[in-house]
């Protein structure tokens, strides 16, 4: 789903950003997780920890088919293979933990595993045909809600029962659904272009009501967005970007965009699915294999 961003489109977002009040950019330390990675897209917090999404293929293709798929628990600078790859896995993307069932997408579908009993088979919801870029989970009640970017169909699932969970069923068309958080009853959308071009539509979005679903855009500087996660007070938003590559932050109340600094020897590439917990943020570089991690 990642494309190679054309050097004027990275340019362009720079001038909409700070055409558009830009604040001053936020510096902080940082530290590189990569043991045992390979193509992380997405993390997930676990435990006190997180949980790292990779696809583990030959080459970094978000639709391969190869079954190398694995998730790794990372915690404190230690880290295990939590689900190794078991052929069930291609693309994994974004997670979702209730009850003990991890719903992991993965392409054209969401893999759901047993954390209380390894041993069992994982239970796999298909997606409609040409649903193909599966991107990102977030719940509300009863209902999970998936992203599927290349079609910009936001489908909704019960999980009443997580061991059960009902079929996929239509509830949103948006352009380029990527990332999902969803706080006090609004959801929040991050769009991605498929194709990598950027344009007025891939913006962030809110849906304020559930039930009557309307998209409205929460902030209009259009970007290649991809994570996004709510500060630990809940006051801001975390946004991941791939044109121009990198991190911001968007006040809640003023939706002033700050981007934050990140003193890297090798800059980010493709910044995808954060993690903020426990005061941290950690970020999946997706094309460097790495997870970078900072304070708030």
């Amino acid at each position: 789903m990642k494309k190679t961003i054309l050097t004027s489109l990275s340019l362009m977002a720079a001038l909409i950003l700070t055409s558009c009040g830009l604040q001053q950019k936020e510096t902080v330390s940082v530290e590189i997780f990569n043991e045992g990675l390979r193509y992380c897209e997405s993390t997930y917090p676990y435990e006190g920890g997180i949980l790292i999404a990779n696809f583990g293929s030959t080459q970094l293709d978000p639709l391969n088919t190869e079954g190398k798929g694995y998730i790794v628990r990372y915690k404190d600078g230690a880290s295990e293979v939590l689900i190794p790859a078991d052929g069930n896995l291609s693309g994994p993307r974004g997670m979702y933990l209730r009850d003990g069932r991890l719903f992991i997408c993965d392409v054209n579908k969401i893999v759901v595993y047993n954390l209380s009993n390894r041993e069992e088979a994982p239970r796999v919801i298909a997606l409609p045909e040409g649903e193909a870029f599966v991107n990102d989970l977030a719940a509300e009640g009863n209902s999970l809600y998936a992203s599927v970017t290349n079609t910009g169909h936001i489908f909704r699932l019960d999980i009443t029962d997580p061991a059960q969970p009902g079929e996929p069923e239509l509830w949103l068309e948006i352009a380029g659904p990527n990332g999902l958080v969803i706080r006090d009853g609004a959801m929040y959308v991050a769009c991605y272009s498929p194709d990598g071009q950027a344009r007025s539509e891939h913006v962030i979005y809110r849906i304020a009501d559930l039930q009557n679903p309307v998209a409205e855009p929460f902030v209009a500087v259009p970007g290649q967005y991809d994570g996004i996660a709510f500060s630990g007070d809940g006051k801001s938003l975390y946004v991941t970007n791939w044109a121009p590559a990198g991190i911001s932050r968007i006040d809640m109340q003023t939706r002033e965009i700050t981007p934050v600094e990140l003193p890297l020897e090798q800059p980010l590439i493709g910044p995808a699915d954060m993690t903020v917990a426990e005061g941290k943020i950690y970020v999946p570089d997706l094309p460097n294999s790495r997870v970078v991690i900072f304070e708030e």
